[in-house]
């Protein structure tokens, strides 16, 4: 009969050897699952439409203040002209009238998110919390989902951009800003939109003094250029390679 003598140096090798197996095996588990988490095409921000179709979207990210509301809704009725409002969940919550009657209006309601953080702080399961909080409050108030999400802050991380797959948003940012949350002169705005209007351009508002000053003389400068100015989800509609949440590109 054999007897086996291990040295203490072979045991603590051998122990680590064991641990350093565990780990890689754990690790290559947890891999596969974070890959099979992940959707098939990863998705990305829009920017803009079509550069073959002489539109524009307006788009108005709304979450304090409501006071020059009101003017943008007249100024765009006598206008004949359908934005698209980003609003947030608690502001929705605030003024639940004025929610209601911009969709009213005519005007296509998307998702600012519900308590406007920063999403690129939050995880997958924050942000997906956090958009479907605002879901909730305004489907209760205009009685329709949307389909669109602006990101506070225009912040598109991959937790971001998962998030709002997973909830069934496309994620919308801007081509042209106005920059108006720093509250410029109306003529600067309405130079920065005049300056930079291109076919399938997203322009970035917010309810403001300025804008609502500047707004009349964008939208009949960009008219007298031959552009229709309509919704995102109407702009989107000839955008090659655009996809739903949870669909992918057909080759």
């Amino acid at each position: 009969m054999r007897v086996y003598f291990f040295s203490r140096h072979r045991l603590i090798r051998g122990f680590w050897l064991v641990m350093l197996c565990f780990s890689l095996l754990a690790w290559g588990y947890w891999y596969n699952l974070s890959l099979q988490a992940l959707p098939a095409v990863q998705p990305q921000p829009i920017y803009q439409g079509s550069s073959r179709e002489k539109e524009i979207a307006l788009t108005v990210n709304v979450f304090w203040g409501e006071e020059y509301l009101p003017q943008m809704l007249d100024i765009l009725e006598k206008e004949k002209v359908q934005a698209t409002f980003f609003i947030g969940g608690q502001w929705a919550e605030q003024f639940p009238g004025l929610t209601r009657k911009i969709h009213q209006k005519g005007h296509e309601i998307g998702s600012h998110g519900y308590a406007h953080p920063h999403p690129d702080q939050l995880s997958v399961s924050g942000n997906l919390q956090d958009i479907r909080r605002a879901e909730e409050v305004l489907v209760k108030i205009t009685g329709e989902r949307p389909k669109l999400f602006a990101p506070p802050y225009g912040e598109h991380g991959p937790a971001v951009l998962q998030a709002a797959w997973e909830a069934g948003y496309r994620t919308i940012l801007w081509s042209v800003d106005t920059v108006d949350w720093q509250r410029p002169e109306p003529q600067v705005i309405s130079s920065r939109v005049l300056e930079k209007a291109h076919n399938g351009a997203i322009v970035l508002m917010h309810p403001t003094a300025p804008t609502v000053e500047a707004l009349p003389v964008i939208i009949k400068e960009l008219k007298a250029r031959g552009y229709r100015l309509i919704t995102v989800s109407h702009l989107l509609r000839h955008l090659e390679g655009d996809q739903q949440p949870g669909t992918t590109n057909k080759t």
